[in-house]
């Protein structure tokens, strides 16, 4: 009698390819990275950062950041890992509306990638600013074009959660009231980056008031996404 031996089955049930996850594990992605992302930019940006620079003071600033290099470096480690949980979000959404359009899932995938990438670019300034300390002016103008090069990023993430909304009201199965208050999310953070970008002293005002729409899209990827059909 021959014997023959078993080859070992290798798991093919992950994917680092969003475009074969299941709609559940997308939402399931995207929503533990959104609820991740909240707390520690949150953190990052007014307690490592907003909470050591002063707008204007070059001197305070750098005295600021050399008396609390902590605080400062923390702050900047936090809002480098909201970039990763930005492009985990964008990978789940892509999973979760695939099958509602292809096409229109990667474009918004890829623009939330890219508002990351350029949103990196603008956190190293805060690293040049921390080398810059023994000159007060340059660490000043690097905190500056962080803010600036951010506010120009904010476009792309406004265009992503455009894409998002459209997606969501299209679905069937996300409620469209998401949908449209996260579109309208993605009409403040784009008209905030077209007003600083084109109007002189503009207040880029409207991002931060009309957030409701990502906070109430957390609560559902996590409940009611995450039971989404797994074919």
């Amino acid at each position: 009698m021959t014997m023959q031996l078993e080859t070992p089955t290798i798991s093919r049930s992950f994917s680092p390819n969003p475009l074969r996850w299941s709609r559940a594990t997308g939402a399931l992605v995207a929503g533990i990275a959104l609820a991740l992302m909240a707390p520690l930019a949150a953190v990052g940006v007014f307690v490592g950062i907003n909470g050591l620079v002063t707008v204007g003071d070059a001197e305070k600033t750098a005295q600021a950041i050399a008396a609390s290099p902590g605080q400062w470096i923390a702050g900047v480690t936090a809002l480098f890992v909201v970039v990763l949980l930005d492009f985990a979000a964008a990978a789940g959404m892509i999973a979760l509306f695939r099958d509602v359009n292809r096409v229109l899932s990667i474009a918004a995938g890829v623009a939330r990638i890219a508002y990351g990438i350029v949103f990196a670019v603008a956190i190293a300034q805060l690293g040049v600013a921390y080398a810059s300390l023994d000159d007060p002016q340059a660490a000043l103008a690097a905190t500056e074009a962080y803010q600036s090069i951010w506010m120009l990023s904010l476009g792309l993430f406004g265009i992503s959660l455009l894409l998002v909304a459209y997606l969501a009201i299209r679905s069937g199965f996300v409620p469209k009231v998401f949908g449209i208050l996260i579109g309208i999310a993605g009409l403040g953070y784009t008209a905030d980056t077209v007003g600083v970008t084109f109007i002189d002293g503009f207040a880029a005002i409207f991002g931060s008031v009309l957030f409701v729409g990502e906070v109430t899209m957390i609560f559902w990827l996590l409940i009611k996404g995450r039971k989404l059909s797994r074919i």
